[in-house]
């Protein structure tokens, strides 16, 4: 598969919650996972069943979410892309208790493929605009 293939085929299938397990297929053993929290960098090592999980907690939060991939770019072993994902307050969320009202999510991420599998990837996700929903989730 081409690192593109391979990067579709982990969004559609696995991160879009379809199938979290097939992680295993398409994340190398130890993934570096490079995030911006709060505008500090951090970096974690995931595994693809840890990753699974996390994709578990996410269909808790979020429950059975649409996952829209909005820009797809591919160059060499690394591709960008950037989504929207739309699902309801499930499950608490820091402070937040549960709304079942609509949150969004805008995110984007370069993967880096090798071998057939996603060996690092580096993301950046909307933190504060979901947490101004929660706020106004809350007050409603």
């Amino acid at each position: 598969m081409t690192p593109e293939q391979v990067v579709r085929n982990f969004l559609e299938i696995v991160r879009s919650g379809e199938n979290p397990e097939f992680s295993n297929e398409l994340m190398a053993d130890s993934v570096m996972a490079h995030q911006v929290v709060s505008e500090e960098e951090q970096t974690i090592q995931r595994t693809p069943q840890e990753y699974a999980e996390h994709v578990k907690e996410m269909i808790e939060t979020y429950g059975n979410f649409s996952f829209e991939i909005q820009e797809f770019i591919s160059q060499g072993n690394k591709v960008y892309v950037r989504w929207k994902q739309e699902g309801k307050h499930q499950g608490n969320i820091g402070k937040y208790q549960t709304t079942g009202l609509p949150l969004v999510e805008l995110a984007s991420a370069v993967y880096r493929v090798e071998d057939e599998k996603i060996a690092e990837y580096w993301i950046q996700i909307d933190r504060l605009g979901i947490n101004k929903q929660l706020e106004r989730n809350a007050s409603n």
